[in-house]
């Protein structure tokens, strides 16, 4: 369980101001595809309205290089630092006390490149919170250094698509519009699979401001936690 005292030091303050973090690189069956397919962010910063257009793609995220090749039923990794270009293991990917949970989303679109993200999202990945180790789902990205793993679903139909990485730090989140968002968009072409397209939800819509997994006070005695949007897809 986590707990926090109110006589925070003007250091951790300062630590948790400084702890802010972006989803920069992708990975696909262990190589890596470094930030080619990435639509990075301006900044570090969240997004912290989930009714603006920045809850899709974050603010403003410059285009990507290109497109990354993801097999149906491959295992992604979605890859998150602190800082761009830093992918060292000695510092968190996320820190400062920024617990949340972490959410991956896909959107089939007809050209990766060019797709505004306005197109259905179904949920292929969620890590929430244990309350038996109080270990949350970001907690798992700083152990393995700024990584997480995910699995592409096999059945889902060939094409382009949006992989849209996702943490939301709940430090602050006690008070409305205190969650703080921290996202980024991956153009991705998968191959193979099958035929099925499932059905998904609209960003902005698919989260409000009172959700209990957005409007939430973590450091009290923290018993469960829902983690906001749709359930994941699991596949046929």
């Amino acid at each position: 369980m986590k707990t926090f005292s109110l006589a925070l030091t003007v250091s951790a303050l300062a630590t948790m101001a400084f702890s802010h973090a972006t989803f920069q690189q992708l990975w696909v069956d262990g190589e890596d595809q470094e930030g080619i397919c990435v639509r990075l962010p301006p900044s570090n910063s969240p997004v912290t309205s989930v009714t603006g257009q920045s809850i899709v793609c974050n603010a403003n995220p410059s285009p990507a290089q290109g497109i990354c090749d993801v097999p149906a039923g491959s295992t992604v990794t979605v890859e998150m630092h602190q800082q761009p270009g830093d992918r060292s293991c000695a510092n968190e990917g996320i820190g400062g006390n920024h617990f949340g949970p972490v959410m991956v989303y896909l959107s089939k679109v007809d050209d990766a490149a060019a797709a505004d993200g306005s197109t259905p999202w179904f949920k292929i990945f969620e890590s929430g919170y244990d309350a038996a180790t109080g270990k949350w789902g970001n907690d798992v990205i700083n152990e393995e250094c700024g990584k997480q793993d995910l699995m592409i679903p096999s059945d889902i139909a060939p094409g382009d698509y949006l992989l849209r990485a996702e943490t939301i730090a709940l430090h602050a989140a006690g008070q409305r519009g205190g969650a703080q968002f921290y996202i980024s968009c991956y153009q991705i072409t998968i191959t193979g699979g099958g035929s099925a397209t499932p059905e998904g939800v609209s960003f902005p819509g698919a989260y409000s401001v009172n959700d209990p997994g957005i409007l939430v006070n973590i450091w009290g005695n923290l018993q469960s936690y829902t983690i906001p949007g749709p359930p994941v897809y699991t596949g046929a």
